[in-house]
């Protein structure tokens, strides 16, 4: 049995570092694994403005810890009044790396976003052009809709318009859930990629249901059946270049958490890569977790890999601290519900 693994340093493609305290908080534990994040603007208000995103970028430098090697990849939250000029220059400075777009209501922090696909085409034609990448949070907002079906009707009804009439855009399907996601993903070709989440890959809809709701289970996209976790397995396991990591690690303190109407999302930074070596060594496929999390990313964004590495060692379980203590109250890390035998070394 496999005892270390080394890997080039892995990135993570989808990751909430919030503002304040909070990102002061959990800007390290994201530094402490990863070497770059492409960083979610849904913030109160939202980064929309290449000014924003420099003044956010600097936020975050300074909550890192001395010496730390991590670099935040900055995007602009799109609305129907993004100035196409204004993100053209942000994205030749090399400020921003793509665009983020949330369909208005779709998760936390998104009511600023679109409502009308119309209104921002003219961007999206300006981000094909300079070859800046669109990420999508996939699910529609309608409320006859099915939670449940809902990132599948995204890909009908929007993603695959929006794809058609405006070639050449690249895109990213973020944190996807289902089998069709994967499906669409994998035929999807060069401009087409896909992140998926650690816990997606551990958890479906019983895990936040059955005998009790978990709240620190509960997430958006909500986990869908088993046999749409299952597909996500098998796509990261595959080696397929199409799908690469996005942790949507998303931090809410646990007084938030669990409220009557909780916030959705699981706090995963510190431990992802600990549980994806568990995800991948059974499907006995831990030769393809430096794809999916360290190389198929850099590949479609279209950057150089890392130089460094990092090594996995097996051995008796690793105890992770259940909470991180954040000025703003406790947030609660993300479990499982196995045992972690792989940890990163110092």
């Amino acid at each position: 049995m496999t005892q270390s693994l080394t890997l080039r340093r892995p990135d993570d493609w989808h990751l909430h570092l919030r503002d304040g305290a909070m990102l002061r908080a959990v800007a390290p534990e994201s530094a402490r694994h990863f070497a770059r994040a492409i960083v979610m603007p849904n913030l109160v208000p939202p980064v929309v403005t290449g000014d924003q995103a420099a003044a956010y970028r600097d936020r975050i430098l300074a909550a890192l810890p001395e010496g730390a090697d991590f670099t935040p990849l900055m995007t602009l939250y799109l609305t129907e009044d993004t100035d196409p000029d204004d993100l053209t220059a942000a994205h030749a400075s090399g400020l921003v790396t793509a665009v983020k777009l949330y369909p208005a209501g779709a998760t936390t922090n998104s009511a600023s976003g679109v409502r009308d696909f119309d209104k921002v085409r003219p961007v999206l034609e300006k981000m094909a052009e300079i070859g800046c990448p669109l990420c999508v949070h996939g699910e529609v907002t309608d409320a006859e809709i099915d939670i449940f079906d809902r990132e599948a009707v995204f890909i009908d009804r929007v993603l695959d318009p929006i794809r058609r009439t405006t070639p050449g855009l690249r895109v990213v399907m973020e944190h996807i859930t289902t089998k069709d996601g994967a499906d669409y993903a994998r035929d999807g070709g060069a401009d087409l990629g896909a992140t998926i989440t650690t816990h997606h890959l551990v958890i479906n809809r019983n895990h936040i249901l059955a005998g009790g709701i978990k709240p620190h289970y509960y997430c958006l996209p909500v986990a869908k059946r088993e046999t749409h976790r299952q597909a996500l397995v098998a796509a990261v396991t595959s080696g397929d270049p199409s799908f690469f990591l996005g942790t949507d690690s998303a931090p809410h303190t646990d007084a938030n958490k669990l409220l009557p109407c909780g916030c959705a999302g699981c706090f995963t930074a510190p431990n992802t890569l600990s549980i994806l070596a568990e995800v991948f060594e059974r499907e006995a496929a831990l030769d393809r977790l430096e794809a999916f999390a360290s190389l198929n990313g850099p590949a479609f964004y279209r950057l150089p890999v890392n130089d460094t590495r990092i090594t996995l060692t097996r051995g008796d379980p690793v105890q992770y601290p259940p909470q991180l203590e954040t000025d703003d109250g406790p947030v609660t890390l993300f479990d499982p519900g196995f045992p972690l035998h792989w940890a990163v070394e110092p």
